[in-house]
């Protein structure tokens, strides 16, 4: 069996880039016999970024009830919020003191910022210590990154094999990468990579009025509505075949092609297909984000659950270090 962990970000409502590339892909991988599925929501990392304490609170339990209206199963799963298990910070700081300071200084996350040091704090800092505690906590077996999170996961390797040279033992046991090269780009509004940063997302859970107005929002270019139209550079066709079944494509092609069809035909089609498919995933998130008690009853339940392997693995840690 195969315990597999991934860490959500916990930094607000997610969109259909979200769904696409991470959510519905991670719901998959739980489904597979034999696996073993360890999610957490990562709001100790949000803190770095999101001060605000009700900010915080509410994108956590966005982010939950996203994964749940999606179809998490969270009974045959781990499903908890990384600050409900406190063994998390333990873990980091015994890391922390194998972990060499070039290591850190030459982390993405910190080099991305490194030319405004004044921006940067020590949670930002310190921040791959505190994700390759995340993962060693729970002796997860395989992790699924995309190639631009690949370097977390070999710090965290590196991290858990000087600690087990440092007291001699395989106390911590190393995860595997899975690479995940088939990650689907979903192009925002813009024609861009769809992110909360950019402002070109388009909201899977928000009201039919907004969802529409982005929908219709997107950028196209300016061939007349008469004229054929190439699908292929199209940021509405795009969307389409990402979310459509084959013969749905083929037919939006052979629209494009064949020419007295606009981009606003398009565009009202793409937005049915939203809405049909994950018409039932809004009326569950709207549900949820109504009662968060029951959010919060799903990320105790699964705190419980995980508690008792978190508590081994620090023991095993005090013990090789003579606490």
């Amino acid at each position: 069996m195969a315990r597999i962990l991934t860490g959500i970000q916990s930094t607000g409502v997610p969109h259909l880039g979200n769904a696409l590339g991470a959510i519905e892909p991670g719901i998959e991988i739980s489904k597979q016999a034999g696996n073993e599925s360890f999610f957490f929501i990562a709001d100790l990392h949000s803190l770095t970024t999101i001060k605000d304490a009700q900010e915080r609170k509410q994108s956590v339990y966005a982010v939950a009830a996203a994964w749940l209206a999606l179809g998490f199963d969270v009974e045959n799963n781990f499903f908890y919020r990384q600050s409900d298990i406190p063994q998390v910070t333990e873990l980091t700081w015994y890391l922390s003191c194998f972990t060499p300071y070039p290591m850190l200084a030459n982390a993405h996350s910190f080099k991305d910022k490194s030319d405004r040091l004044s921006d940067v704090n020590a949670g930002l800092f310190t921040y791959p210590v505190l994700m390759a505690a995340d993962i060693l906590l729970y002796d997860a077996d395989q992790v699924p990154v995309g190639k631009d999170q690949q370097q977390h996961l070999e710090m965290a390797r590196d991290m858990a094999g000087a600690l087990n040279r440092g007291v001699n033992s395989e106390i911590l046991k190393l995860p595997e990468a899975v690479i995940r090269e088939s990650v689907k780009t979903v192009p925002g509004t813009d024609g861009q990579k769809m992110s909360k940063s950019y402002g070109n997302t388009i909201d899977l859970f928000a009201p039919a009025k907004q969802l529409k107005k982005q929908v219709m929002g997107i950028t196209t270019d300016s061939t007349p509505l008469e004229e054929p139209k190439n699908p292929d550079t199209c940021n509405v066709f795009t969307l389409y075949a990402l979310l459509a079944d084959e013969a749905q494509v083929s037919e939006m092609r052979q629209n494009y092609l064949g020419g007295n069809y606009g981009y606003g035909h398009a565009k009202k089609a793409l937005l049915e297909l939203i809405v049909n498919r994950y018409s039932e995933a809004r009326a569950k998130y709207d549900a949820l984000m109504s009662e968060p008690e029951i959010i919060e009853e799903q990320l105790q339940i699964g705190a419980e659950k995980v508690r008792p392997i978190a508590n081994e693995v620090v023991k095993r840690v005090r013990a090789s270090l003579g606490y």
